[in-house]
């Protein structure tokens, strides 16, 4: 509950996102298009971007049912001049970012050391790290002018701990996006910029069917789902500007990492 402080600022009370501009990569399902909802829900101008179109097409659709007007920039986060392209293009349209979330990710099937090979692991690692880069990096020279911004990187649990379920390649991009996220707020604090590493475990969405074993209807049902990681991204662009969640891990309460049902 929000109180009163002695020089009349409100205490505790999430800051209002009504008019701000924020940029959603992977944004055609999954993490990225339950964060996108969530934050146009919320009065967000949101950028969309992803490889589908079809997809993207979806999340406009979504969106436009809340009634605002979401801009589609399709982008291939693994190709640096792309993003530079599409940053470029935010700042000429609203002069401001204020919320960048960067979702898009991949894991391949064949994963295990007994099974990647370089074609898979620079798939992976072209995407889900120097994707993630070269979006950090595209970004921060607009919300430096401007004095403030929340980046969000989504990582993974598999970013904070190893699994053999994940792979070595997505184990080790999402290890190196932690890393990286954190060096963004040692740099750029003086300059208000704040990134959170959101480190979800087992996520009921379509990066699911990329599994090596398929995954059950009743597994994915007691697995985190994507509108709880929208609302997690919501609450993270709430909080007010002096607040950075460096990193932030959250799993499902039937957390089979835990519970043996995965190693």
């Amino acid at each position: 509950m929000a109180g009163i402080a002695s020089n009349g600022n409100t205490i505790g009370a999430l800051r209002s996102l009504e008019g701000k501009v924020a940029w959603v990569t992977g944004a055609g399902t999954g993490i990225g298009q339950a964060g996108a909802v969530c934050l146009a829900r919320a009065g967000m101008e949101v950028v969309l971007s992803g490889r589908r179109k079809e997809k993207l097409a979806e999340t406009e659709d979504m969106i436009r049912g809340l009634g605002k007007a979401p801009i589609i920039e399709e982008l291939d986060v693994a190709d640096a001049d792309q993003v530079a392209a599409v940053a470029a293009k935010i700042e000429e349209r609203f002069s401001r970012l204020d919320v960048a979330v960067f979702s898009a990710g991949i894991n391949v099937k064949n994963r295990s050391w007994g099974e990647v090979d370089t074609e898979g692991w620079d798939s992976v690692v072209d995407i889900d790290l120097n994707g993630a880069f070269y979006c950090c990096r595209s970004v921060l020279p607009i919300m430096r002018r401007q004095k403030e911004g929340l980046i969000i990187n989504v990582s993974s649990l598999a970013g904070v701990r190893v699994s053999k379920m994940t792979g070595p390649a997505y184990t080790a991009a999402k290890h190196g996006m932690v890393a990286m996220n954190e060096s963004i707020n040692m740099e750029e604090a003086v300059n208000g910029i704040r990134a959170c590493a959101l480190c979800p475990g087992e996520v009921a969405t379509p990066i699911l069917d990329n599994r090596p074993v398929k995954v059950t209807d009743e597994e994915k049902a007691v697995m985190l789902q994507g509108e709880d990681l929208g609302e997690t991204i919501l609450f993270l662009a709430q909080l007010d500007t002096r607040v950075c969640v460096n990193q932030l891990v959250i799993s499902p309460t039937a957390n089979r990492m835990y519970t043996a049902g995965v190693t």
